[in-house]
């Protein structure tokens, strides 16, 4: 005669309980995502955004902390920010901005400095403002891109700007140690930063295409990287790395 063995579910505690995450660009999409899920493993959850009343629907949504309302590409604003937010913090997704696709003999000089500089500069306002509110072990995670790692006539400096981060951030994890910098490399994500380059009827189309396309089969989410910056967060021997997540769309576009 046999007997059977009850198996009794073991909860684990929330991966990052106790701990303060600030989203760069968290009034939607991936950093608002990010923002959830982070929320659900415990953590407080700071916003940041332009728009106050993006932030204000955000913050409800997810119950956060506090929010504040700033151009991250404005420094001094980053600057007043971090000193005015009440540490110590653990973990910074930057989120904010996106490529711009001009061709390009149509350039002003200030626009080539904007799109080769915009990441880093963002990126170094933040750690420099961050890193001594931030706790040992720390992470501060930027986003970036595979699609401009193929050269082409249509994204402009993109691709240039996308080859730079990669050594910027390990150059910066270095730098920053022991807090830890990653990168997220990801591809379209139906977000609505990725909607707004679309009409209605281009982004189904680009949709439909991805899904017949990619070998995951279906469109990468905000949940997705969400997934992706957590993990990053809380698996403590990464750093100075970038790590694709575009659903293998670089290997078939």
């Amino acid at each position: 005669m046999s007997t059977a063995t009850d198996r009794v579910p073991t909860a684990r505690e929330p991966r990052l309980l106790g701990q303060t995450v600030v989203l760069i660009g968290g009034s939607a999409g991936i950093g608002l995502e990010t923002a959830r899920l982070a929320r659900a493993e415990g953590a407080e959850v700071v916003l940041t955004g332009r728009s106050s009343e993006r932030l204000e629907r955000a913050a409800s949504d997810v119950d956060a902390r506090s929010t504040a309302a700033f151009d991250a590409n404005d420094s001094p604003a980053v600057e007043q920010f971090f000193k005015g937010l009440p540490g110590p913090i653990d973990h910074v997704l930057v989120t904010a901005g996106g490529p711009a696709y001009v061709p390009l003999l149509e350039m002003e000089a200030a626009d080539v400095h904007r799109a080769l500089g915009e990441h880093v500069v963002v990126a170094l306002d933040v750690a420099r403002n961050a890193a001594p509110k931030m706790r040992p072990g720390g992470t501060l995670l930027l986003m970036g891109g595979t699609g401009g790692r193929k050269i082409s006539r249509d994204l402009g400096l993109v691709s240039a700007a996308t080859a730079v981060l990669p050594p910027f951030t390990a150059a910066l994890a270095l730098e920053l140690a022991p807090l830890r910098v990653n990168l997220i490399a990801a591809g379209f994500v139906d977000t609505p930063l990725s909607a707004s380059y679309f009409d209605e009827e281009g982004l189904e189309a680009r949709r439909e295409e991805l899904r017949e396309t990619l070998p995951i089969g279906r469109v990468v989410g905000p949940a997705d990287v969400a997934a992706l910056a957590v993990h990053l967060m809380t698996n403590t021997a990464l750093t100075g790395a970038t790590f694709d997540i575009d659903g293998g769309q670089q290997f078939v576009q």
